[in-house]
């Protein structure tokens, strides 16, 4: 008996946005029965790009992109991206209005006319001329040097000098970022005096130097990004440290970031002055109030940290990195933005040579919003790398929490009282402590799957580092007992693959390869896919044999671990190559997954969905281990259960093979743009800001499968 998923990749199948496969039967002799369902707009109303007759459409000439500020069509440069960003930065974190900010603005230098990329005007100004020019902003692209002769500091410094009421600048290239205060003497003489930031809206100047709890800001589109970035650019050059020390450098630094903001209700410590950056007293002051926060740190993530750990920064640098990130709450900041930001930067550096390469964040989102986790069920990365499955995961059960807890106390979030606020926090780091569990080999990928866990919900304590495939009685001690003690059950019971059916969910993404095979035979003799199998025959029916296999690919082995791992009745979201779903060698992968589990879904992904660094094709299986009894009945009775399965080809991701994103294009092929949905209201002005709109299909894809499940009874 063989289940033939590659019958769906061998079929032409016509495709509109969506190509829904919903009915997929299976038999006992192998007679496969396939009934292709269409979705779309008209028939069910499922619509990805909706254009209607009523709709505005506004599209895109190729090469351009449309300016957050004017909505005028400029060249898709990378200077331009950089000014697309501090742009949004204008308006949704310093709280702009788009009628103060003016782009590309000509500016009389001498008898030449210069024009400033961005410059900002008092709200109640009511001529803006040049001299009443409040704030103006350079925006470069990375290539570009603050030192440059023609178009570094000394440029933004002269466009300043010819304003009269210009008193503050910024020169950024998405890298670097230098702010300057311009102070003019008695004797009309100008000077330049470094700053932190430039000030928001509300002109509070305090806020740069030390901001307040209520000020702290969350960070907008790829700004935490530049910023992390600029901090590993800054240790890099500055510190004389490799990508990865100086990676573990900033790790310190958020962490500290983290806790001081977690430290309720005592004011803020993460902070430097501009002053205080920009002389050696102050810095080695700003590096004495770190360090006093890393003592916490340290003491409270002890199995992150050593209790002889110091922070091996410069005083001059890491005044520098605290004076870029303390405008920000790293707190609640938005997930993607911060898991975008983060993950990136870890994937930079820490990236190994064992069939590592990371999920796609809508991806993750996607199997996640299919599982389902609930707020009692246990969740485990075997394979965690950075950790996004389980911060997708652990936001998800969040969210669930906090609309259990707003109708319990019928207050919404934003209107909870700071107790209230505790208790929802204390819950959150219970539910992490006891429910989420992340596995992984790499100890460096651990680190950074606990600074993931921490900077979005404070569930650090059950990242373990260990060799998952490893039998039981090999495990360390130290991973054993820690993992005995959340399980709460003895540490004894952990002997062997037979006794690791702990977890109600698994979502993971096992590292791919025929480059690191398992050859120990003691691994090897764990798993049934280990051993070899025979075909009888033209049925399809696999035979597994005694006879061991002389070496596996650690993915096979991992889909058998990860059922292992599961509860009878678990569930798991997992990536795997295409190879498992259609090689003929590899039926008998697919007749012992029929054997063992339900498989709810198969979602055949883009070839370009793991680019630009891999171009393995692959499909996302959603699997329900079957009970001992079910087995047996199907063991007993010669057949197996007849039910539907879910299948979709995911044919827009977002982003082509060389990872440059993908947006919706109108039936002649233009791109279009949609309203963004996170301004600040700004109502000061009729135009709307207009982005464009990422080519995605993921996140419509848990939708239909939600109304699939329902339709055929699955509860989860």
């Amino acid at each position: 008996m063989e289940l033939l998923i590659s019958a769906l990749y061998n079929n032409k199948v016509t495709r509109t946005d969506f190509s829904i496969i919903l009915k997929f039967k299976m038999r006992c002799m192998g007679t496969i029965l396939i009934i292709r369902v269409m979705i779309n707009s008209e028939s069910k109303g499922v619509n990805v790009m909706a254009l209607t007759s009523e709709s505005k459409v506004i599209v895109i000439p190729e090469g351009k992109i449309c300016d957050y500020i004017d909505g005028k069509f400029r060249n898709d440069t990378p200077e331009e991206y950089v000014r697309q960003t501090i742009e949004k930065r204008l308006i949704n974190e310093h709280k702009y209005l788009s009628s103060q900010v003016k782009v590309e603005y000509t500016i009389q230098l001498g008898s030449s006319k210069k024009r400033a990329d961005i410059v900002v005007f008092d709200k109640d100004c009511g001529n803006q001329v040049q001299e009443n020019v409040r704030i103006i902003i350079e925006c470069k692209n990375e290539t570009v040097e603050p030192n440059n002769a023609k178009d570094g500091v000394e440029q933004l410094k002269s466009y300043m000098s010819a304003c009269f009421n210009s008193e503050w600048g910024m020169w950024t290239n998405g890298k670097h970022k230098v702010v300057y205060r311009k102070t003019v003497n008695q004797k009309g003489n100008i000077g330049f005096e470094d700053y932190n930031d430039i000030p928001s809206a509300d002109g509070n100047l305090e806020d740069i130097d030390r901001p307040k709890r209520t000020g702290l800001k969350n960070a907008f589109d790829d700004n935490l990004l530049f910023v992390f970035k600029t901090c590993h650019n800054h240790i890099y050059v500055n510190d004389g440290l490799q990508k990865q020390p100086a990676f573990f450098e900033l790790l310190k630094v958020i962490f500290c970031k983290i806790e001081d903001e977690r430290n309720i209700p005592a004011p803020l410590e993460f902070y430097t002055t501009s002053k205080e950056r920009n002389n050696t007293d102050g810095q080695l002051t700003v590096q004495k109030r770190i360090s006093k926060i890393f003592s916490r740190v340290k003491q409270k993530y002890g199995r992150i940290f050593d209790s002889n750990d110091e922070i091996s920064l410069t005083s001059r640098s890491l005044a520098y990195i605290v004076s870029e990130l303390q405008k920000y709450s790293l707190l609640n900041t938005n997930i993607d933005i911060k898991g975008k930001a983060y993950e990136e930067i870890v994937g930079a550096n820490l990236r190994g040579d064992r069939g590592e390469f990371f999920t796609p964040r809508n991806i993750m989102k996607m199997v996640v919003e299919m599982i389902n986790p609930r707020l009692e069920e246990k969740v485990l990365d075997s394979s965690c790398g950075t950790g996004g499955f389980l911060v997708n995961a652990m936001t998800h059960v969040i969210n669930l929490l906090e609309t259990e807890f707003s109708e319990s106390i019928g207050i919404q979030k934003n209107d909870w009282d700071n107790d209230t606020r505790r208790a929802f926090q204390d819950k959150v780091a219970e539910i992490a402590g006891n429910n989420y569990f992340g596995f992984d080999i790499n100890p460096d990928l651990v680190k950074a799957t606990k600074m993931n866990m921490v900077m979005n919900n404070d569930g650090s304590g059950n990242i373990l580092q260990t060799n998952s495939l490893l039998p039981p009685h090999e495990w360390s001690d130290e991973f054993k007992t820690k993992l005995a003690e959340t399980l709460r059950i003895e540490k004894s019971t952990l002997k062997n693959h037979k006794s690791l059916a702990l977890f109600d969910i698994i979502v993971t993404n096992p590292p791919f390869g025929s480059k690191i095979p398992i050859k120990d035979e003691s691994i090897l003799e764990q798993f049934e896919l280990a051993h070899i199998w025979e075909n009888k025959g033209k049925s399809g029916n696999w035979v597994m044999t005694k006879r061991l296999q002389s070496s596996a690919p650690p993915e096979i082995l991992f889909i058998e671990r990860c059922i292992q791992f599961l509860k009878p009745g678990g569930r798991i979201g997992i990536v795997l190559p295409d190879s498992i779903l259609g090689s003929p060698g590899l039926g008998y992968i697919r007749t012992w997954l029929v054997r063992n589990v339900r498989i709810i879904a198969s979602l055949d992904l883009h070839a370009d969905t793991f680019q630009p660094r891999n171009g393995t094709q692959t499909s996302v299986l959603i699997l329900q281990k079957k009970t001992d009894e079910q087995k047996d009945t199907e063991e007993k009775s010669g057949n197996m259960s007849d039910y539907d399965i879910f299948m979709t080809m995911v044919e827009k991701i977002g982003h082509d093979k060389r990872g440059n994103p993908i947006f919706k294009r109108d039936p002649d092929g233009n791109e279009i743009l949609g309203a963004d949905n996170s301004t600040n209201g700004d109502t000061s002005t009729s135009l709307e800001h207009k982005v464009k709109q990422l080519d995605d299909q993921t996140p419509e894809i848990p939708v239909i499968f939600t109304n699939w499940k329902r339709m055929e009874g699955i509860s989860w």
